[in-house]
């Protein structure tokens, strides 16, 4: 009914194109508008004002020769002052678009490798972007926002590189590896030098109380008992540790060892020796 009597109707975000005897008349903003056909205005159609979105995908090449499938996502919308332009100076949209975007890219990797490529994929989106809006801008249509989404190498390449980065970090966790493995070398052998000169200490110190006990017992015993002498004192303490050593051996089942010359006759040779080396450590201090 509307349409007999000339009137239409335009959506919100989108512009009407009216035409007087074929040629352009005026741009319709939303709402309702009369067009009395019998004075040859008609509707030349719509033009949407939102926000459209392309998706592209480009073969090209890089400097290092590997082909690269790059995606650009290309938002755009036509301009309510310039929709004349944008309804009638393009018949397709899109495919001009593509074609541009096809030209910025296949201009601009070929310059880049392959790891600059991913690298510097903002910088291939702003080139693209900038051209976009040059030329479009003729045709009534603004650039709104011009996104690199993907880059596909060949999958052969994207294997080669998954290797190469998966023997990289091999190669950095030996060597953080064998780093620790030096660093608990290192502190293993400090701990168990550490260990060994507080064992060594110790022994001295054992052996420094064991000679100054002999030799108090040995002067105690001289004291008390009137017309002993050292040697008698000596003799008397060897043969006595002689028999507690083997008291401690015979109670032990799992004991190996071996004194050899053996027997209590053999005490007055080790007790020769063991009294020289006393006294003479008795003289040094």
């Amino acid at each position: 009914m509307g349409q007999a009597l000339g009137c239409i109707q335009v959506d919100q975000s989108t512009v009407a194109i009216s035409e007087t005897f074929g040629k352009f008349d005026d741009v319709l903003e939303p709402g309702c508008h009369c067009l009395p056909w019998c004075f040859g205005k008609k509707s030349a159609g719509t033009l949407s004002l939102r926000v459209q979105q392309l998706d592209v995908k480009c073969e090209t090449k890089t400097k290092d020769n590997v082909f690269v499938n790059v995606v650009a996502s290309i938002q755009y919308r036509a301009l309510a002052e310039k929709a004349q332009d944008a309804f009638y100076k393009l018949s397709n949209t899109r495919s001009q678009i593509q074609s541009y975007v096809f030209d910025v890219i296949r201009a601009s990797v070929p310059k880049l490798e392959l790891d600059a490529v991913f690298e510097q994929k903002n910088d291939i989106a702003k080139a693209v972007e900038e051209e976009l809006e040059k030329a479009m801008s003729h045709y009534g249509f603004e650039i709104v926002q011009t996104l690199i989404v993907d880059i596909e190498p060949d999958e052969r390449v994207k294997r080669a590189m998954n290797e190469i980065n998966a023997a990289a970090r091999m190669r950095v966790a030996a060597n953080e590896k064998a780093e620790a493995e030096k660093i608990l070398q290192i502190k293993r052998a400090e701990g168990d030098a550490e260990s060994k000169y507080l064992a060594g200490l110790g022994i001295a110190r054992q052996r420094q109380a064991i000679v100054d006990g002999l030799r108090d017992s040995v002067l105690a015993f001289s004291v008390n008992v009137p017309g002993t002498t050292s040697k008698d004192v000596m003799d008397m303490v060897l043969v006595t540790q002689y028999f507690d050593t083997m008291k401690e051996i015979g109670a032990s089942s799992k004991s190996n060892s071996v004194f050899i010359p053996h027997g209590p006759g053999a005490v007055r040779d080790v007790a020769s020796q063991i009294r020289d080396g006393l006294l003479q450590a008795g003289q040094n201090n």
